[in-house]
């Protein structure tokens, strides 16, 4: 456990070591015993033996030398029997490196050292925790003031929108009571118009009236003064006024102008209309009948209308009219 705490200070990773043999070790172990006990021996049998001489030649490599001669064919000469060399004792194997011991460490510094490291780490990492969190927060308060702005925004929109709908409806009531007013107001106009129409109209039918009262009371007083007079019957007969051609031309003559009629004229015959008109002294046209059918229900339709729009009538040279009086209209005399 120290070890790990070790390593994990010097800065080395950590990994589980495997496990080793132990047969190596018991071997390096006895040989270095069996090591030991050589050098003693030796340091021991080395002081008690005597020096033996070393003969030996030094040769200059600087100074050069001839050639041997070439070895001429002699007669061997007798070797004398070489002394017999003494047994050099070997030398002492190097002693084997002996593994340098570790380094000793401090536990105390290593566990001081591991637990700044631990207290740097933990504060770095708070400062990393915190730092996330304010981030966090920061941003859950940027997404809550969208959020905020957001619902403004709709809020905003549906009071524009309701204000909006108010404000049209306002418009829309404040055109209907103006187009009501409108309307009522032209109703009124119109009802006065109708209504002062009306008056004209019976003011002046009453005037029509009055003067159709007048021309009958006239013609009553003529007719009692003539037969307060004495005069006959056939004396009245044939006293009586006489239609004024060149009248009765005028009047046929501006009615014919004003029929519109679409029909054919390709009939048989002469087909004639005979209508009977009553109308004021001013010639305005009072009422107008059919006496005698064409037997062409759309000439007599159309003969009647142009009577109607020819009011009023023509007068006579002199001035006055014919109180009533019967116009025919024969299909073949229309103006082409």
């Amino acid at each position: 456990m120290q070890n790990k705490q070790i390593d994990h200070v010097l800065g080395k990773p950590y990994s589980v070591p495997r496990e080793r043999s132990r047969w190596p070790s018991l071997g390096l172990a006895l040989a270095m015993h069996l090591g030991l006990l050589f050098f003693l021996w030796v340091g021991v049998h080395w002081q008690n033996t005597e020096p033996v001489a070393v003969e030996a030649e030094v040769w200059d490599m600087k100074v050069q030398t001839a050639a041997p001669p070439p070895d001429v064919a002699t007669e061997p000469e007798p070797t004398p029997t070489p002394p017999q060399p003494q047994v050099e004792q070997p030398a002492p194997p190097p002693p084997p490196p002996v593994a340098a011991p570790e380094p000793k460490v401090d536990l105390r510094e290593a566990e001081i050292a591991l637990e700044r490291k631990k207290a740097k780490l933990k504060e770095e990492k708070d400062k990393a925790a915190a730092e996330e969190r304010r981030k966090q927060e920061l941003k859950e308060r940027e997404e809550e003031k969208r959020e905020l702005e957001k619902q403004k925004q709709k809020e905003k929109d549906k009071a524009d929108k309701l204000e909006k709908e108010k404000a049209d409806k306002l418009e829309k009531a404040k055109e209907a009571k103006e187009k009501a007013a409108e309307e009522k107001a032209e109703k009124e106009l119109s009802d006065k118009k109708a209504a002062a129409e009306k008056a004209a109209k019976a003011k002046k039918a009453a005037a029509e009236k009055a003067a159709a009262d007048k021309m009958r009371a006239d013609d009553m007083k003529r007719m009692m003064a003539q037969a307060g007079n004495g005069t006959t019957g056939t004396a009245a007969k044939a006293t009586a006024p006489r239609k004024d051609s060149g009248y009765v031309a005028a009047l046929t003559s501006k009615i014919k102008s004003n029929i519109a009629y679409s029909g054919s004229t390709d009939v048989p015959g002469n087909p004639r209309a005979v209508f009977k008109i009553e109308q004021l002294p001013t010639g305005e046209i009072i009422s107008v009948r059919k006496i005698k059918s064409s037997g062409l229900p759309a000439y007599d339709s159309s003969v009647e209308n142009a009577i109607n729009k020819s009011s009023p009538l023509p007068k006579k040279k002199d001035g006055t009219v014919e109180r009533e009086i019967e116009l025919i209209f024969e299909m073949k005399d229309l103006p082409k």
